[in-house]
Protein backbone atom coordinates (compact mmCIF):
# COMPACT_ATOMS: atom_id res chain seq x y z
CA UNK A 1 0.00 0.00 0.00
CA UNK A 2 2.94 2.32 0.75
CA UNK A 3 4.54 1.79 -2.55
CA UNK A 4 1.21 2.54 -4.33
CA UNK A 5 0.51 5.61 -2.54
CA UNK A 6 4.20 6.51 -3.28
CA UNK A 7 4.20 6.01 -6.48
CA UNK A 8 0.70 8.09 -7.23
CA UNK A 9 2.10 11.10 -5.31
CA UNK A 10 5.37 11.11 -7.65
CA UNK A 11 2.80 10.43 -10.78
CA UNK A 12 0.61 13.48 -9.59
CA UNK A 13 3.77 15.49 -9.06
CA UNK A 14 5.16 14.96 -12.46
CA UNK A 15 1.75 15.49 -14.14
CA UNK A 16 1.37 18.84 -12.44
CA UNK A 17 5.58 20.10 -13.38
CA UNK A 18 4.49 19.06 -17.06
CA UNK A 19 1.54 21.40 -17.02
CA UNK A 20 3.83 23.75 -15.01
CA UNK A 21 6.27 23.94 -17.76
CA UNK A 22 4.32 23.44 -21.03
CA UNK A 23 1.93 26.31 -19.43
CA UNK A 24 4.54 28.60 -18.99
CA UNK A 25 6.34 27.88 -22.64
CA UNK A 26 2.73 28.30 -24.11
CA UNK A 27 1.72 30.97 -22.34
CA UNK A 28 5.06 32.99 -22.58
CA UNK A 29 4.57 32.54 -26.17
CA UNK A 30 0.80 34.15 -26.14
CA UNK A 31 2.13 36.96 -24.20
CA UNK A 32 4.26 38.52 -26.65
CA UNK A 33 1.37 37.16 -29.34
CA UNK A 34 -1.00 39.62 -27.71
CA UNK A 35 1.47 42.19 -27.68
CA UNK A 36 2.08 42.13 -31.03
CA UNK A 37 -1.49 42.11 -32.06
CA UNK A 38 -2.23 45.38 -29.87
CA UNK A 39 -0.40 47.12 -32.50
CA UNK A 40 -2.15 44.96 -35.91
CA UNK A 41 -5.37 45.78 -34.18
CA UNK A 42 -4.74 49.47 -34.12
CA UNK A 43 -3.84 49.92 -37.67
CA UNK A 44 -6.30 47.46 -38.92
CA UNK A 45 -9.22 49.87 -37.10
CA UNK A 46 -7.65 52.85 -38.06
CA UNK A 47 -7.22 51.73 -41.82
CA UNK A 48 -11.04 50.29 -41.47
CA UNK A 49 -13.13 52.34 -39.02
CA UNK A 50 -10.67 56.18 -39.29
CA UNK A 51 -10.33 55.84 -35.36
CA UNK A 52 -7.79 54.49 -33.07
CA UNK A 53 -9.60 52.53 -30.62
CA UNK A 54 -7.93 52.21 -26.83
CA UNK A 55 -7.13 49.06 -25.28
CA UNK A 56 -6.31 48.08 -22.11
CA UNK A 57 -2.46 47.08 -22.74
CA UNK A 58 -1.35 50.28 -23.81
CA UNK A 59 -3.34 52.56 -20.59
CA UNK A 60 -1.81 55.16 -18.44
CA UNK A 61 -3.18 54.64 -15.33
CA UNK A 62 -0.45 55.45 -13.24
CA UNK A 63 -0.67 59.40 -14.98
CA UNK A 64 -2.38 62.28 -12.84
CA UNK A 65 -4.53 64.75 -13.71
CA UNK A 66 -6.16 67.71 -12.14
CA UNK A 67 -9.73 68.55 -13.50
CA UNK A 68 -11.38 67.24 -16.23
CA UNK A 69 -14.78 66.09 -17.55
CA UNK A 70 -14.12 62.33 -16.96
CA UNK A 71 -12.03 61.04 -13.99
CA UNK A 72 -10.95 57.98 -12.91
CA UNK A 73 -10.18 57.66 -9.19
CA UNK A 74 -8.86 54.39 -7.48
CA UNK A 75 -10.80 53.20 -4.31
CA UNK A 76 -10.53 49.86 -2.04
CA UNK A 77 -10.09 47.30 -4.53
CA UNK A 78 -11.90 48.61 -7.99
CA UNK A 79 -12.11 51.67 -9.46
CA UNK A 80 -14.89 54.32 -10.45
CA UNK A 81 -15.68 55.91 -13.41
CA UNK A 82 -17.17 59.43 -12.87
CA UNK A 83 -17.89 62.49 -15.00
CA UNK A 84 -18.10 65.85 -13.74
CA UNK A 85 -20.50 67.21 -16.62
CA UNK A 86 -21.01 66.21 -20.30
CA UNK A 87 -23.97 69.30 -21.06
CA UNK A 88 -26.38 69.34 -18.79
CA UNK A 89 -26.70 65.26 -17.80
CA UNK A 90 -24.23 63.41 -15.62
CA UNK A 91 -23.14 59.58 -16.09
CA UNK A 92 -23.63 57.53 -13.58
CA UNK A 93 -20.70 55.96 -11.25
CA UNK A 94 -19.25 52.96 -12.71
CA UNK A 95 -17.27 50.50 -11.34
CA UNK A 96 -14.45 49.16 -13.53
CA UNK A 97 -12.32 45.96 -12.12
CA UNK A 98 -8.68 47.05 -12.10
CA UNK A 99 -7.99 43.40 -14.05
CA UNK A 100 -8.79 45.34 -17.05
CA UNK A 101 -5.60 47.48 -16.83
CA UNK A 102 -3.61 45.11 -14.65
CA UNK A 103 -2.90 41.70 -15.85
CA UNK A 104 0.92 40.94 -15.44
CA UNK A 105 3.00 39.22 -18.48
CA UNK A 106 6.62 39.03 -20.17
CA UNK A 107 5.58 41.06 -22.66
CA UNK A 108 3.70 43.52 -20.65
CA UNK A 109 6.32 43.95 -18.29
CA UNK A 110 9.11 44.70 -20.37
CA UNK A 111 7.27 47.09 -22.66
CA UNK A 112 5.91 49.09 -19.40
CA UNK A 113 8.98 49.55 -18.17
CA UNK A 114 10.62 51.03 -21.46
CA UNK A 115 8.31 54.23 -20.52
CA UNK A 116 8.51 53.69 -16.83
CA UNK A 117 10.95 56.31 -16.19
CA UNK A 118 9.06 58.83 -18.27
CA UNK A 119 6.16 58.34 -16.89
CA UNK A 120 7.94 58.82 -13.16
CA UNK A 121 9.66 61.93 -14.44
CA UNK A 122 6.05 63.39 -15.85
CA UNK A 123 4.43 62.28 -12.41
CA UNK A 124 7.02 64.01 -10.40
CA UNK A 125 7.04 67.43 -12.98
CA UNK A 126 2.97 67.16 -11.87
CA UNK A 127 3.54 67.26 -8.41
CA UNK A 128 5.74 69.91 -8.08
CA UNK A 129 3.53 71.93 -9.77
CA UNK A 130 0.84 70.99 -7.66
CA UNK A 131 3.27 71.85 -4.93
CA UNK A 132 3.06 75.49 -6.25
CA UNK A 133 -0.29 75.87 -7.86
CA UNK A 134 -1.43 74.76 -4.21
CA UNK A 135 -5.34 73.25 -3.33
CA UNK A 136 -6.84 71.24 -6.00
CA UNK A 137 -7.31 67.47 -5.39
CA UNK A 138 -5.48 65.02 -7.42
CA UNK A 139 -7.23 61.97 -8.95
CA UNK A 140 -5.85 58.92 -10.79
CA UNK A 141 -7.41 58.37 -13.55
CA UNK A 142 -7.51 55.08 -16.50
CA UNK A 143 -7.01 56.80 -20.42
CA UNK A 144 -8.58 54.21 -22.17
CA UNK A 145 -11.83 54.05 -19.66
CA UNK A 146 -12.17 57.62 -19.90
CA UNK A 147 -12.39 57.18 -23.86
CA UNK A 148 -14.75 54.53 -23.98
CA UNK A 149 -17.12 56.09 -21.74
CA UNK A 150 -16.33 59.74 -23.91
CA UNK A 151 -17.60 57.52 -26.66
CA UNK A 152 -20.36 55.75 -24.95
CA UNK A 153 -21.63 59.36 -24.13
CA UNK A 154 -20.74 60.35 -27.61
CA UNK A 155 -21.97 57.80 -29.83
CA UNK A 156 -25.47 57.10 -29.01
CA UNK A 157 -25.80 55.36 -32.24
CA UNK A 158 -25.20 51.76 -32.03
CA UNK A 159 -22.63 50.74 -35.05
CA UNK A 160 -20.96 47.36 -35.42
CA UNK A 161 -16.99 47.12 -35.27
CA UNK A 162 -15.73 45.33 -38.60
CA UNK A 163 -14.63 42.55 -36.01
CA UNK A 164 -17.96 41.82 -34.75
CA UNK A 165 -20.73 39.78 -36.66
CA UNK A 166 -23.44 41.73 -38.58
CA UNK A 167 -26.06 39.38 -39.29
CA UNK A 168 -29.70 39.88 -38.56
CA UNK A 169 -29.16 37.32 -35.64
CA UNK A 170 -26.69 38.77 -33.65
CA UNK A 171 -28.11 42.71 -34.89
CA UNK A 172 -31.86 41.93 -34.76
CA UNK A 173 -32.08 44.26 -31.53
CA UNK A 174 -30.61 47.06 -33.44
CA UNK A 175 -33.36 47.79 -36.43
CA UNK A 176 -36.05 47.58 -33.57
CA UNK A 177 -37.64 49.87 -31.55
CA UNK A 178 -36.26 48.44 -28.04
CA UNK A 179 -32.99 49.06 -28.64
CA UNK A 180 -32.73 49.63 -25.02
CA UNK A 181 -34.37 46.39 -23.82
CA UNK A 182 -33.45 42.56 -23.40
CA UNK A 183 -34.52 39.94 -25.05
CA UNK A 184 -36.81 38.23 -22.90
CA UNK A 185 -38.57 34.89 -23.23
CA UNK A 186 -41.54 34.46 -21.25
CA UNK A 187 -44.06 31.70 -20.92
CA UNK A 188 -46.98 31.19 -18.30
CA UNK A 189 -50.44 32.48 -17.77
CA UNK A 190 -51.10 36.48 -18.85
CA UNK A 191 -53.76 36.27 -16.23
CA UNK A 192 -53.81 35.18 -12.91
CA UNK A 193 -50.25 35.07 -12.38
CA UNK A 194 -49.19 33.31 -8.38
CA UNK A 195 -45.52 33.56 -8.98
CA UNK A 196 -42.72 34.76 -11.07
CA UNK A 197 -39.00 33.50 -12.20
CA UNK A 198 -36.03 34.96 -13.58
CA UNK A 199 -33.88 32.42 -14.92
CA UNK A 200 -30.07 34.34 -15.71
CA UNK A 201 -27.64 32.43 -17.61
CA UNK A 202 -24.02 32.11 -17.25
CA UNK A 203 -21.12 33.39 -19.12
CA UNK A 204 -21.11 33.14 -23.19
CA UNK A 205 -24.74 31.57 -23.00
CA UNK A 206 -27.70 32.58 -23.46
CA UNK A 207 -31.64 32.54 -22.50
CA UNK A 208 -31.44 28.80 -24.54
CA UNK A 209 -29.88 27.38 -21.78
CA UNK A 210 -32.91 27.85 -19.85
CA UNK A 211 -35.35 27.75 -22.26
CA UNK A 212 -34.11 24.55 -24.34
CA UNK A 213 -33.62 22.78 -21.15
CA UNK A 214 -36.08 23.66 -18.40
CA UNK A 215 -38.79 25.25 -20.03
CA UNK A 216 -39.94 21.61 -21.98
CA UNK A 217 -40.00 19.78 -18.50
CA UNK A 218 -41.63 22.21 -16.20
CA UNK A 219 -45.29 20.70 -15.17
CA UNK A 220 -48.83 22.13 -16.64
CA UNK A 221 -49.55 22.81 -13.00
CA UNK A 222 -46.34 25.16 -12.86
CA UNK A 223 -46.74 26.93 -16.69
CA UNK A 224 -50.25 27.37 -14.97
CA UNK A 225 -49.19 29.44 -12.30
CA UNK A 226 -45.74 30.76 -12.52
CA UNK A 227 -44.49 33.59 -15.14
CA UNK A 228 -40.98 31.86 -15.97
CA UNK A 229 -38.52 34.66 -17.78
CA UNK A 230 -35.17 33.77 -19.92
CA UNK A 231 -33.54 36.75 -21.11
CA UNK A 232 -30.77 37.38 -23.08
CA UNK A 233 -28.02 39.52 -20.97
CA UNK A 234 -26.67 42.95 -21.81
CA UNK A 235 -24.07 41.86 -25.08
CA UNK A 236 -25.22 38.25 -25.37
CA UNK A 237 -27.42 36.45 -27.76
CA UNK A 238 -29.71 38.84 -29.02
CA UNK A 239 -29.84 41.57 -26.28
CA UNK A 240 -28.20 44.73 -27.25
CA UNK A 241 -24.35 44.96 -27.72
CA UNK A 242 -23.53 48.72 -27.40
CA UNK A 243 -19.79 48.52 -28.51
CA UNK A 244 -19.01 51.71 -26.01
CA UNK A 245 -20.52 50.10 -23.16
CA UNK A 246 -18.42 48.88 -20.09
CA UNK A 247 -21.05 46.35 -18.84
CA UNK A 248 -20.83 47.14 -15.61
CA UNK A 249 -22.65 45.52 -12.78
CA UNK A 250 -25.06 48.60 -12.49
CA UNK A 251 -26.09 48.21 -16.27
CA UNK A 252 -26.54 44.84 -16.46
CA UNK A 253 -29.13 45.41 -13.50
CA UNK A 254 -30.84 48.17 -14.83
CA UNK A 255 -31.29 46.49 -17.97
CA UNK A 256 -33.31 43.87 -16.21
CA UNK A 257 -34.90 46.15 -14.03
CA UNK A 258 -36.34 47.92 -17.60
CA UNK A 259 -36.55 44.62 -19.71
CA UNK A 260 -38.09 42.69 -16.99
CA UNK A 261 -39.40 43.76 -13.49
CA UNK A 262 -40.59 47.36 -14.76
CA UNK A 263 -42.43 46.57 -18.20
CA UNK A 264 -43.76 43.07 -16.48
CA UNK A 265 -44.95 44.71 -13.29
CA UNK A 266 -42.61 42.09 -11.44
CA UNK A 267 -43.27 42.66 -7.45
CA UNK A 268 -41.67 39.32 -6.00
CA UNK A 269 -40.04 36.66 -7.61
CA UNK A 270 -37.73 33.75 -7.42
CA UNK A 271 -34.06 33.80 -8.71
CA UNK A 272 -32.43 30.63 -10.22
CA UNK A 273 -28.79 31.97 -11.81
CA UNK A 274 -26.32 30.01 -13.69
CA UNK A 275 -22.28 30.62 -12.94
CA UNK A 276 -21.71 34.33 -14.12
CA UNK A 277 -25.53 34.62 -13.12
CA UNK A 278 -25.05 33.85 -9.69
CA UNK A 279 -23.22 37.22 -8.93
CA UNK A 280 -26.26 39.51 -10.74
CA UNK A 281 -28.55 36.90 -9.05
CA UNK A 282 -27.25 38.38 -5.48
CA UNK A 283 -26.70 41.67 -6.58
CA UNK A 284 -30.56 41.78 -7.37
CA UNK A 285 -31.51 40.16 -4.08
CA UNK A 286 -29.38 42.77 -2.24
CA UNK A 287 -30.94 45.95 -4.84
CA UNK A 288 -34.55 44.68 -4.27
CA UNK A 289 -34.10 42.60 -0.46
CA UNK A 290 -38.19 42.61 -0.48
CA UNK A 291 -39.03 41.25 -3.85
CA UNK A 292 -36.89 37.94 -3.39
CA UNK A 293 -39.06 34.81 -2.80
CA UNK A 294 -36.12 32.40 -3.25
CA UNK A 295 -32.73 31.90 -4.64
CA UNK A 296 -31.09 29.01 -6.75
CA UNK A 297 -27.56 29.45 -7.44
CA UNK A 298 -25.87 26.88 -9.59
CA UNK A 299 -22.09 26.57 -9.94
CA UNK A 300 -21.61 30.18 -8.24
CA UNK A 301 -18.08 31.41 -8.73
CA UNK A 302 -17.23 32.92 -5.16
CA UNK A 303 -13.48 33.01 -4.20
CA UNK A 304 -12.96 34.51 -0.87
CA UNK A 305 -9.00 36.55 -0.63
CA UNK A 306 -6.85 35.42 1.68
CA UNK A 307 -6.39 38.07 3.97
CA UNK A 308 -3.69 40.33 2.52
CA UNK A 309 -4.53 39.70 -1.27
CA UNK A 310 -6.71 41.76 -3.42
CA UNK A 311 -9.62 40.23 -3.99
CA UNK A 312 -10.00 40.86 -7.92
CA UNK A 313 -6.62 39.76 -9.04
CA UNK A 314 -7.26 36.04 -6.81
CA UNK A 315 -10.50 36.16 -8.55
CA UNK A 316 -8.40 36.18 -11.80
CA UNK A 317 -6.00 33.76 -11.00
CA UNK A 318 -8.36 31.60 -9.76
CA UNK A 319 -10.93 31.32 -12.62
CA UNK A 320 -7.92 31.83 -15.32
CA UNK A 321 -4.53 30.29 -13.77
CA UNK A 322 -2.72 30.60 -16.60
CA UNK A 323 -2.48 26.24 -17.26
CA UNK A 324 -3.22 24.74 -20.51
CA UNK A 325 -4.96 21.88 -18.43
CA UNK A 326 -7.40 21.13 -17.88
CA UNK A 327 -8.70 22.66 -21.13
CA UNK A 328 -11.82 25.10 -19.57
CA UNK A 329 -9.25 26.47 -17.45
CA UNK A 330 -6.78 27.21 -20.72
CA UNK A 331 -10.01 28.63 -22.19
CA UNK A 332 -10.93 30.67 -19.11
CA UNK A 333 -7.01 31.86 -19.36
CA UNK A 334 -7.02 32.97 -23.04
CA UNK A 335 -10.54 35.44 -22.49
CA UNK A 336 -9.50 36.54 -19.51
CA UNK A 337 -5.83 37.53 -20.06
CA UNK A 338 -5.58 38.08 -23.39
CA UNK A 339 -7.29 41.22 -24.70
CA UNK A 340 -6.24 40.74 -28.47
CA UNK A 341 -5.96 37.09 -28.56
CA UNK A 342 -9.45 36.83 -27.32
CA UNK A 343 -10.52 39.46 -29.99
CA UNK A 344 -9.14 37.26 -32.65
CA UNK A 345 -10.97 34.29 -31.46
CA UNK A 346 -14.16 36.38 -31.87
CA UNK A 347 -13.12 37.73 -35.53
CA UNK A 348 -12.84 33.99 -36.12
CA UNK A 349 -15.65 32.33 -34.96
CA UNK A 350 -18.60 34.35 -33.87
CA UNK A 351 -18.08 36.62 -37.02
CA UNK A 352 -18.23 33.49 -39.09
CA UNK A 353 -20.87 31.60 -37.11
CA UNK A 354 -23.12 31.16 -39.10
CA UNK A 355 -20.40 29.01 -41.21
CA UNK A 356 -19.40 27.25 -38.31
CA UNK A 357 -22.99 26.50 -37.09
CA UNK A 358 -23.57 24.91 -41.04
CA UNK A 359 -20.48 22.39 -40.45
CA UNK A 360 -21.19 21.22 -37.28
CA UNK A 361 -25.21 20.37 -38.85
CA UNK A 362 -23.85 18.89 -41.64
CA UNK A 363 -21.14 17.30 -39.48
CA UNK A 364 -23.42 15.42 -37.25
CA UNK A 365 -26.33 15.58 -40.05
CA UNK A 366 -28.25 17.47 -37.75
CA UNK A 367 -28.24 15.57 -35.04
CA UNK A 368 -26.99 17.45 -32.30
CA UNK A 369 -28.70 20.26 -30.51
CA UNK A 370 -26.92 23.34 -31.49
CA UNK A 371 -28.43 25.70 -28.60
CA UNK A 372 -25.37 25.77 -26.50
CA UNK A 373 -23.26 26.69 -29.59
CA UNK A 374 -25.51 29.39 -31.05
CA UNK A 375 -25.48 30.83 -27.71
CA UNK A 376 -21.28 30.32 -27.70
CA UNK A 377 -21.57 32.69 -30.61
CA UNK A 378 -23.70 35.59 -30.24
CA UNK A 379 -21.69 38.03 -28.46
CA UNK A 380 -19.18 40.79 -29.28
CA UNK A 381 -15.79 40.77 -27.72
CA UNK A 382 -16.18 44.00 -25.95
CA UNK A 383 -19.47 42.67 -24.35
CA UNK A 384 -17.45 39.24 -22.97
CA UNK A 385 -14.34 41.34 -22.01
CA UNK A 386 -15.77 43.76 -19.74
CA UNK A 387 -18.56 41.45 -18.16
CA UNK A 388 -15.42 38.87 -17.49
CA UNK A 389 -14.11 41.69 -15.89
CA UNK A 390 -16.10 43.90 -14.29
CA UNK A 391 -18.63 41.15 -13.56
CA UNK A 392 -16.86 38.23 -12.05
CA UNK A 393 -13.36 39.84 -11.26
CA UNK A 394 -14.57 43.46 -10.26
CA UNK A 395 -17.46 42.34 -7.68
CA UNK A 396 -14.89 39.56 -6.22
CA UNK A 397 -14.58 42.19 -3.29
CA UNK A 398 -18.28 42.74 -2.63
CA UNK A 399 -19.37 39.30 -2.50
CA UNK A 400 -19.26 39.42 0.90
CA UNK A 401 -21.91 41.77 0.89
CA UNK A 402 -23.89 40.54 -1.44
CA UNK A 403 -24.14 37.20 0.53
CA UNK A 404 -24.06 39.12 3.76
CA UNK A 405 -27.49 40.75 2.97
CA UNK A 406 -29.05 37.29 1.03
CA UNK A 407 -28.48 35.75 4.64
CA UNK A 408 -30.15 38.87 6.32
CA UNK A 409 -33.26 37.44 3.70
CA UNK A 410 -36.14 35.79 4.74
CA UNK A 411 -35.78 33.47 1.84
CA UNK A 412 -35.23 30.00 0.76
CA UNK A 413 -31.94 29.82 -0.86
CA UNK A 414 -30.38 26.75 -2.87
CA UNK A 415 -26.77 25.45 -4.36
CA UNK A 416 -26.62 23.35 -6.77
CA UNK A 417 -22.87 22.13 -7.86
CA UNK A 418 -21.71 19.11 -10.28
CA UNK A 419 -19.47 17.20 -8.56
CA UNK A 420 -16.94 17.05 -11.75
CA UNK A 421 -16.87 20.73 -12.45
CA UNK A 422 -13.14 21.82 -13.44
CA UNK A 423 -14.04 25.78 -13.72
CA UNK A 424 -15.43 26.50 -10.56
CA UNK A 425 -14.64 23.89 -7.70
CA UNK A 426 -17.39 22.76 -5.82
CA UNK A 427 -15.55 24.59 -2.75
CA UNK A 428 -17.10 27.69 -3.88
CA UNK A 429 -20.47 26.11 -2.83
CA UNK A 430 -19.37 25.44 0.52
CA UNK A 431 -17.59 29.09 1.27
CA UNK A 432 -21.12 30.18 0.16
CA UNK A 433 -22.68 27.85 2.78
CA UNK A 434 -20.53 29.37 5.02
CA UNK A 435 -21.58 33.30 4.47
CA UNK A 436 -25.13 31.60 4.58
CA UNK A 437 -25.48 29.01 6.90
CA UNK A 438 -29.21 27.83 6.01
CA UNK A 439 -28.42 27.24 2.47
CA UNK A 440 -29.07 24.01 1.45
CA UNK A 441 -25.49 22.48 -1.11
CA UNK A 442 -26.39 20.16 -3.76
CA UNK A 443 -23.63 18.51 -5.25
CA UNK A 444 -24.59 15.91 -8.42
CA UNK A 445 -21.87 13.25 -9.21
CA UNK A 446 -20.26 13.20 -12.28
CA UNK A 447 -21.97 16.25 -13.83
CA UNK A 448 -19.38 19.24 -14.61
CA UNK A 449 -20.36 23.60 -14.92
CA UNK A 450 -22.67 22.58 -18.15
CA UNK A 451 -24.22 19.42 -17.43
CA UNK A 452 -24.92 20.09 -14.26
CA UNK A 453 -28.57 21.33 -16.08
CA UNK A 454 -28.19 20.10 -19.77
CA UNK A 455 -28.97 16.11 -19.32
CA UNK A 456 -30.58 16.77 -16.40
CA UNK A 457 -32.82 18.62 -17.08
CA UNK A 458 -35.91 16.93 -15.82
CA UNK A 459 -34.85 16.10 -12.10
CA UNK A 460 -33.69 19.34 -11.90
CA UNK A 461 -36.78 21.16 -13.40
CA UNK A 462 -38.39 18.99 -10.42
CA UNK A 463 -36.32 19.64 -7.98
CA UNK A 464 -36.68 23.70 -8.90
CA UNK A 465 -40.85 22.47 -8.80
CA UNK A 466 -40.53 21.63 -4.95
CA UNK A 467 -38.27 24.71 -4.12
CA UNK A 468 -40.75 27.17 -5.39
CA UNK A 469 -43.83 25.24 -3.04
CA UNK A 470 -41.72 25.70 -0.17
Amino acid sequence: MGIIAISKSSLKLATKFTNDVISFIIFSVLDILDFLLCYTYKIADFLIENELKPCYCSSAKQALARSGKILVTEKGEYSKVVTLDIGSSKLQLEEVSDTLYTRCSMASDVSKFAVGEIKRLKMEKFSGEKKKGGGGSTLRFDSTIVKMVQGKKANNNYVVRWSDCDCSTCNSWSSSSCKDKLFVKAEGPKVNVEEDVLFIHGFISSSAFWTETLFPCFSKSTKSKYRLFAFDLLGFGRSPKPSHSLYTIREHLEMIESSIIEPYKVKSFHVVAHSLGCILALALALKHPGSIKSITLVAPPYFPAPKGEQATQYMMRKIAPRRVWPVIAFGASIACWYEHISRTICLLICKNHQLWEFLIKFITRNRLKTYLIEGFFCHTHNAAWHTLHNIICGTAAQMKLYLDAVNRLNCEVNIFHGGDDELIPVECSYDVNRRIPRAHVNVVDRVDHITIVVNRQKAFAKQLEEIWKK
